[in-house]
């Protein structure tokens, strides 16, 4: 093959250290807009990021041009400077040292999309802990939970 074709979706989950509920009403928009971005300047256009309190959800389509640990590696260096820089409230911001990336068939855009919009609603029913299990075990990753939430 003459060329290289990539059309890759991924849904990323990124939770704050000991899940403090750092982002607030004050940050989220202004957050999501720059993790966004961060994204478009890797050439992994963002479909939609959204979260809420203590996590953000990224759908964006991953560059055949970047690996997904450098892309997260990214993600979480640069928002967490930045965040930092916006209030002293924020200065102690971290992003948990983990993340989940999982991929999207293309035919559920959609729905992945309106799963991300909908987190506030969701999260009033179901903790962040509890919606990334259900993660886990849709996609039949193995995991030890003594390493799962530090």
């Amino acid at each position: 093959m003459a060329q290289s074709l990539s059309r890759v979706y991924v849904h990323i989950t990124l939770s704050t250290k000991h899940r403090h509920p750092f982002i607030d009403d004050n940050i989220e928009t202004r957050l999501f807009e720059y993790v966004g971005g961060i994204c478009k300047n890797l050439e992994c256009n963002p479909i939609i990021i959204g979260g809420h309190k203590d996590h953000i959800h990224i759908l964006c389509l991953l560059s055949r041009k970047i690996s997904q640990s450098k892309l997260l590696e990214e993600i979480k260096k640069n928002s967490s400077k930045w965040i930092k820089s916006v209030d002293t409230k924020y200065k102690n911001f971290y992003w948990q040292d983990g993340f989940g990336i999982f991929s999207v068939n293309p035919s559920e855009i959609d729905i992945v999309r309106d799963y991300i919009n909908n987190q506030k609603e969701r999260h009033k029913k179901v903790s962040f802990q509890e919606e990334f299990l259900a993660f886990l075990k849709k996609y039949k990753i193995e995991y030890d939970e003594r390493y799962l939430w530090d």
